[in-house]
């Protein structure tokens, strides 16, 4: 059921600048939500998530991404961590249910290492388990493909830019409102000249980081705070297996005995927030509400 939308601004100081975030419900009964996105996406991508819930709910655009695009590095998972962390005090939020799709997830588990009295629990999209390792001689460009590319272009206009999204096997045959308002908030004006927000120094950094390595791998298994999974069974092309095939996924399922897996059906790696997948993604936050109150936290 969508709820009517309350959305306050905040510019949150963070090392280097601000951070540009949406407060959503600030005032709404309920444990808070926060939310954050993906590699090379920005927070809209969560708008509606928030829309779906009735309970504050907190997004960000990390630092190299949306409004926060001129913040300088370090861009890696640690400092992105501390900036969400310095957003959730600027809100006002107490412990939070966190939300993380992608490369969000990955933020979110060291958020929770980092800060273990600000996540009460962790909802992991399509994300946050590490990924199966490539080879030495692969280029980000390789595990990213046209994502990279589409970062160093420009877009004559708005509509040029909903076009090439409209073309993507993962986006085109399933666009709706919710894709077209995160698409367009993702177009940015930079020295006169349309482009897409996220930067590539920003993004090739933290792609780097999702194989486990600078210790993630010790960090998420030593994680003591509920955990589920959602997973998609499609990729970031629409293409079957997803990020995380059965034999993957089961290496990590046996290391962390604690996590919840759910294999939401007929979505890819975006449109399981981003399309008919959110209804998982509200079902997850509920379960984990519902936990939080059974403990009396």
């Amino acid at each position: 059921m969508d709820h009517p939308m309350t959305e306050t601004a905040l510019r949150v100081p963070v090392d280097g600048g601000e951070l540009v975030a949406t407060l959503w419900h600030a005032h709404a009964a309920g444990t808070p939500v926060v939310a954050i996105h993906g590699i090379t996406a920005n927070h809209r991508s969560f708008s509606s998530l928030a829309r779906r819930l009735a309970a504050p709910v907190l997004a960000m655009d990390l630092r190299g991404r949306g409004g926060s695009r001129g913040l300088p590095g370090p861009y890696g998972l640690v400092q992105h961590a501390e900036d969400v962390a310095a957003a959730i005090a600027a809100a006002g939020l107490a412990r939070a249910i966190v939300v993380g799709h992608s490369m969000g997830a990955y933020v979110a588990v060291r958020l929770a290492a980092a800060h273990p009295e600000l996540v009460e629990s962790l909802v992991l999209v399509d994300g946050g388990m590490p990924l199966r390792p490539a080879g030495d001689d692969v280029r980000p460009e390789d595990v990213l493909g046209p994502a990279i590319e589409r970062l160093r272009r420009t877009f004559p206009s708005t509509e040029a830019y909903r076009d090439f999204w409209r073309a993507h096997p993962a986006f085109g045959p399933y666009w709706n409102a919710d894709i077209e308002e995160y698409v367009d908030y993702d177009l940015v004006d930079v020295d006169g000249a349309l482009r897409p927000s996220a930067t590539p120094d920003a993004v090739v950094a933290n792609l780097v980081e999702l194989d486990g390595r600078a210790g993630y791998a010790d960090t998420l298994q030593a994680l003591r705070v509920p955990m589920r999974l959602l997973r998609s069974p499609r990729g970031l092309f629409d293409e079957a297996p997803g990020l995380y095939d059965d034999e993957w996924l089961a290496t990590w399922t046996s290391r962390l005995p604690e996590l919840e897996v759910r294999d939401v059906e007929l979505t890819n790696h975006y449109t399981i927030l981003l399309g008919r997948g959110v209804d998982a993604v509200i079902d997850a936050v509920s379960l984990a509400t519902a936990g939080t109150h059974r403990e009396g936290r």
